[in-house]
């Protein structure tokens, strides 16, 4: 699809049988053969207490990457400010940018943190908040689950049955300082930019310089699942911004419109730019595809109900899994808004992805329990999608 880039997200996934090294090991393989393919960005995700999951650390996997290709931007998909500071975030990109300059994207998210505080809208006075207006309404109409063009828009999902769980619980402890206070997402935003551009003030006018960090050549992103502050946030600042269709495909075309509505050029972006995510798996025909992606609904069901994503499993011990109506209505949205398919297949349903959401790139999530069927499904899709060039 001529002048839409691809990029390649990685959750750094653990297949049964393997350990987090082999999985790291496979992780910066995939980002060597991805460049190779042609592939604009590569980017790591942060998560804790997943068993399945190796990547707790995308500045560190970054640092690693960086040095094991030489073209590709590398990015952070996303660094979770929730449980961190604007000065650390900022030092280590300044860290990795020193010896890389001019590849980092640095991805910056709110989940995994203690709810937000909102700043007082223009108008209001802190502890008396103005109505919220409602989340902007997308400009692509949605009738039976459907866009116009064929994409899937399923209903919402809810994590309400996740509040107060204990393992929730538990992560917010082992990653949070006892007794911290939590700062405003949009501020903690602001902070990193005036770090970054070297203008960080206090209200005192004290200043801080981090170095290296200060002066690094990152692009700056936001990802978001929803219209609401991340969107905002990143639309303000005019900011590049992520919206999350692997994680949310319900909200994904909110996110994409109330970017856009919040947009302010910049002196980085004079127009809206946005990247959309998708779960893929190609293989060379429908069913291949399918028996590679059999692994997907039981991994989804141990995220979501906070077991933490298990180790990938082959197809034959997926199918070894017990499984009930509740279990499958639990993973129903992302199960029917994973790609899967033969390269034909698959690029088609990007194509209505993009053309639903209006995205300026794409970018793709893939996880298949053996490492050389990934990196065939990355090939596989390249290869399609130069071909509609």
């Amino acid at each position: 699809m001529s002048g839409i880039p691809l990029g390649v997200l990685d959750l750094v996934p653990v297949p049964s049988g393997s350990t987090a090294a082999e999985a790291l090991t496979h992780s910066i393989d995939l980002a060597r053969r991805t460049e190779e393919f042609g592939y604009a960005r590569y980017w790591f995700a942060e998560h804790h207490l997943n068993p399945g999951v190796a990547g707790t650390s995308p500045a560190v996997v970054l640092a690693l990457t960086a040095s094991a290709t030489s073209t590709i931007r590398i990015g952070s998909g996303a660094v979770q400010l929730g449980h961190r500071t604007a000065l650390s975030t900022v030092e280590e990109f300044g860290l990795i940018d020193a010896l890389h300059p001019g590849r980092l994207d640095l991805g910056l998210g709110r989940s995994a943190g203690p709810p937000q505080r909102r700043r007082p809208a223009e108008g209001e006075t802190a502890g008396e908040p103005a109505t919220r207006p409602g989340p902007v309404p997308p400009a692509t109409a949605v009738v039976d689950g459907r866009t116009p063009n064929g994409l899937r828009i399923p209903d919402r999902f809810s994590f309400a049955h996740l509040l107060g769980h204990p393992r929730v619980a538990l992560q917010q402890k082992l990653l949070n300082l006892p007794g911290a206070q939590p700062q405003d997402y949009s501020e903690q935003v602001d902070d990193v930019l005036a770090l970054l551009r070297g203008e960080y003030r206090t209200p005192e006018g004290v200043a801080a310089h981090a170095v290296p960090g200060e002066g690094a050549d990152v692009q700056v992103w936001i990802l978001g699942s929803s219209g609401g502050v991340s969107a905002e946030t990143a639309g303000r600042n005019g900011l590049r911004f992520a919206a999350n269709y692997h994680v949310s495909p319900a909200t994904v075309l909110e996110a994409a419109e109330g970017y856009r509505a919040a947009f302010k050029p910049s002196a980085e972006l004079d127009r809206p730019y946005v990247t959309v995510s998708a779960d893929v798996v190609v293989a060379e025909d429908d069913a291949t595809a399918r028996e590679l992606a059999t692994g997907y609904a039981p991994w989804v069901r141990s995220i979501r109900t906070a077991e933490g994503a298990i180790p990938y499993p082959t197809p034959a011990e997926a199918r070894a899994l017990p499984w009930s109506e509740a279990d499958r209505k639990l993973v129903a949205d992302r199960v029917d808004t994973q790609f899967v398919g033969s390269p034909r297949t698959v690029a088609d349903h990007l194509e209505r992805l993009q053309e639903a959401t209006g995205a300026d790139e794409l970018l793709i999530t893939t996880i298949t329990h053996r490492h050389a069927d990934r990196v065939r499904s990355y090939g596989l899709l390249a290869e399609e999608w130069r071909r509609r060039d």
